[in-house]
């Protein structure tokens, strides 16, 4: 390990470099990393890579889904909710059921149950890909919000899948109404073990004498504890994450205060930028583990059988968008959808091209085991490995390349706002200083004539500039001008609620301002 340790040091300075120039040439950062991985696996005299997927799992899986939970709309996942869940577990399981018939058919060794085991290792879009590659493009806010909430939930799904299909080769049984049970336990319970335990961290947080420092090192140590407990009932970790995760990020400006907000932001966005540099880099640099494993089958009829079920993944993604704005528009005369327009042919194309995989897939096939109960070689182990890798690298690669592309050339219309973005934010802020002013002049109107430096926060408000750093404000002054703020932040919660359509984004952009004004008050 230590010997190594000037190769890990390489290994992220390399990553730095390798995501400045994904900026530069405006190419998603993953695909550059997973193919830098595999030419350097190539160079010869470098460490031999193996991924523990235990790794992955615990140390990798958890801060990157709590920091994506922490990152989406409540608001929006729960109005893009049905579209969402038939991603996440409808659209996985028949995508999971494709590639199991189409494996067993035209794979030689590959029984309908192996089929299943593929189908739910591969059947998950990598949520940090589709973020990373949406940061290029424009693209209306409902498409990013249903794609960022369908990766907050379809790990969970297939990894149930996995697991189910794993169980079932190892003992040659599958018992559906076992199955069921535990599906539906390792759904609720999950869900309640990360609200439990995002409460407890919530309480923790607003009645425990912490500071800054142990704020941001309690939401660090958060996911784990989620997803350790949801794992020790054998429930889903990855639903205790989520869960979890959105009820903190939702409650935050209840219990955390504007630094630990602003400086915990910082913290989280350094920490999970190391953590999928490296996950990409190690896809591309497990390339020679996974290639010495295959026996029995040549490299070129592996590179097909993993071309055939990229294209399965991709053909059945595509179908289901388009099968899924189809229900829609059907749903739409019974019951209250979120949105009764036709999308036409372009959103569900789009949504359809965003299925890259990713490290999750990629720890799921390396966790089966190499030996049966019964001391045989676990069926097929190594080339799933195989197909799995192929088709991380070609979904990633292109998929990933095209995408913005394709995103640019169909130039799909917005639907979801009629001001444009700049325009919303400054609408917002507008309204928000008339608030303000409100407030000021109802409850601290003697005040307001008494203390210059209120007068200069009106005028500030007034006018839309700045107050001076140099301008010296009393106790009571400081005081008011937090309950001005706080005042603020409750307004902002309150439209946000209240307007269904407007991009959380805008009210975000407002509270991390107030936050700041904040923190300014320590140095005045």
């Amino acid at each position: 390990m230590l010997e190594h340790f000037p190769f890990y040091l390489s290994l992220i300075i390399a990553i730095v470099l390798l995501i400045m120039l994904a900026n530069k040439i405006k190419v998603a950062y993953p695909v550059l990393l997973v193919i830098a991985g595999l030419i350097i696996s190539f160079i010869p005299g470098i460490p031999a890579m193996h991924i523990d997927p235990e790794l992955i799992f615990l140390i990798f899986l958890p801060p990157l889904l709590y920091e994506a939970a922490w990152g989406i709309s409540w608001k929006e996942l729960w109005r893009w909710r049905r579209i969402i869940t038939s991603f996440a577990f409808v659209v996985v399981f028949l995508t999971a059921m494709s590639v199991a018939f189409v494996a067993n058919h035209f794979i030689p060794g590959f029984s309908l149950v192996l089929g299943f085991l593929l189908g739910g290792i591969v059947s998950p879009p990598d949520a940090v890909s589709a973020g990373a590659i949406l940061k290029f493009v424009k693209v209306p806010k409902r498409m990013s919000s249903i794609l960022e909430g369908e990766s907050l939930l379809n790990d969970a799904s297939s990894l149930i899948i996995f697991r189910f299909a794993l169980i079932a080769v190892a003992t040659g049984q599958f018992v559906w109404y076992e199955a069921a049970l535990s599906f539906s336990w390792m759904l609720i319970a999950g869900v309640g073990i990360g609200l439990l335990v995002g409460w407890i961290f919530m309480k923790a947080h607003k009645y425990l004498p912490t500071d800054t420092n142990m704020d941001v090192i309690l939401t660090i140590v958060t996911p784990y504890i989620m997803y350790l407990a949801a794992e020790e009932v054998h429930s889903s970790g990855v639903l205790a994450v989520v869960s979890g995760g959105l009820l903190l990020s939702n409650k935050r400006h209840l219990f955390l205060s504007s630094t630990s907000r602003l400086r915990g932001v910082n913290v989280w966005e350094s920490f999970c930028f190391v953590l999928n540099g490296l996950v990409f880099m190690l896809i591309g640099l497990d390339l020679p583990q996974i290639t010495a494993g295959l026996e029995g089958v040549s490299t070129s009829s592996a590179i097909g059988y993993g071309v055939l079920i990229t294209v399965v993944l991709i053909v059945g993604r595509i179908l289901s968008a388009y099968g899924a704005v189809l229900i829609t528009l059907i749903a739409r005369n019974f019951i209250t959808v979120a949105d009764t327009r036709n999308p036409g042919y372009k959103v569900p194309l789009i949504l359809g091209w965003t299925g890259m995989r990713g490290v999750v897939s990629l720890a799921a096939a390396l966790s089966i085991p190499v030996h049966l109960s019964d001391g045989s070689p676990f069926p097929q182990r190594n080339l799933i490995l195989f197909i799995t890798f192929i088709v991380i690298l070609l979904t990633l690669v292109v998929q990933g390349l095209t995408l913005p592309y394709l995103i640019r050339k169909l130039q799909v219309p917005n639907l979801d706002e009629s001001l444009s973005e700049e325009e919303a934010y400054h609408t917002i802020k507008k309204q928000l200083a008339v608030h303000a002013l409100s407030h000021l002049n109802a409850h601290y109107a003697a005040q307001l004539k008494q203390q210059p430096a209120l007068q200069q926060i009106a005028r500030k408000w007034e006018q839309n500039a700045a107050i001076t750093d140099n301008e010296l404000m009393a106790e009571e002054c400081k005081l008011i001008y937090l309950d001005l703020l706080n005042q603020q932040r409750e307004w902002l919660h309150q439209k946000n609620l209240e307007e269904k359509t407007l991009n959380e984004e805008i009210i975000r952009k407002h509270l991390k301002f107030l936050d700041m004004e904040e923190e300014k008050l320590n140095f005045l």
